[in-house]
């Protein structure tokens, strides 16, 4: 975690965030452009993230999208959380239809399969990311949906 972290967890708790939701994401995406990819708005904040890379469903033309994550024992915990949105987004839909991925987690870019926790391996799951990210349970009270979570694992491995 870095200095901003706690400033990142105070703004994203506030009910007004899903609405600036765009203007947040226009925002990052210019300053990857700036940056050549170098610094996202979530390495700003000290937070643990990644982009990741997934074909999509519809179109079958790669998209990307920075994500907060939980590095937990050599996989990537994400939540298809869009700030507690009553939609998923996009990705989710597109990661639930790939069969691979690929991720850029700082150290360059890894395959990865995806597999959507259910049950109690998503509650252990979800209770890891509240650690590191305690606005997942603002998002979750927010919405009438459950929020996906997905372990990604370098392709070829498959932990428990």
């Amino acid at each position: 975690m870095g200095l901003l972290t706690p400033l990142a967890v105070r703004l994203g708790a506030q009910p007004w965030m899903p609405r600036r939701l765009p203007l947040v994401v226009r925002v990052d995406t210019r300053l990857q452009r700036l940056t050549r990819g170098r610094v996202t708005l979530l390495d700003i904040a000290g937070l643990p993230n990644l982009v990741l890379t997934v074909t999509g469903r519809r179109s079958g033309i790669p998209r990307s999208t920075p994500l907060l994550c939980v590095p937990d024992q050599g996989t990537w915990l994400i939540a298809g959380s869009y700030f507690g949105a009553p939609k998923a987004p996009v990705w989710v839909h597109n990661l639930r239809a790939a069969t691979t991925a690929t991720i850029d987690a700082g150290s360059g870019t890894v395959e990865v399969s995806a597999r959507e926790l259910a049950d109690d391996e998503r509650a252990r799951a979800w209770s890891t990311m509240l650690e590191v990210w305690p606005n997942y349970a603002h998002y979750e009270a927010r919405t009438d949906r459950l929020i996906p979570v997905f372990r990604l694992s370098p392709t070829g491995t498959h932990p428990a």
